[in-house]
């Protein structure tokens, strides 16, 4: 089994919100620093691991390692397929705001809609329809 870890800076819980509304799922397990260490970290309620189902897909989140800068050099890119554009563009509809379009949805050969873009998080998303 692949699966897809998510670092964030800080702001994982803001981005499990956001995943949940856009792609109409709940964190399965969040546990915070002060759960996993009391003692080590008294009051931090950084996120050290999460999951959720995104599209069937189990998902890790934390607040650690993530993409500061917002850097486009990055190796990993999340595709996600969706059986209608309508559903494609309601999703993005949700995490549109902050986020970068790194290519404009189109149609292709293979896909009635395709683009991608970086989130507000700084991870890189692909939309396409099957």
């Amino acid at each position: 089994m692949l699966i897809p870890h998510l670092h964030f800076c800080g702001d994982c819980q803001e981005a499990i919100g956001l995943y949940e509304k856009a792609f109409n799922t709940k964190a399965d397990e969040i546990l915070h620093a002060n759960d996993y260490d009391p003692q080590k970290y008294a009051g931090d309620m950084r996120i050290s691991h999460a999951e959720m189902k995104i599209h069937d897909q189990k998902v890790f989140l934390n607040d650690w390692f993530g993409n500061k800068d917002k850097s486009l050099d990055y190796a990993v890119h999340l595709i996600v397929q969706f059986k209608t554009s309508e559903e494609l563009l309601s999703c993005y509809d949700v995490l549109k705001e902050g986020s970068s379009m790194q290519d404009l949805f189109v149609k292709t050969f293979y896909s009635e809609l395709v683009g991608n873009f970086m989130d507000k998080f700084g991870v890189l998303w692909g939309f396409m329809v099957a």
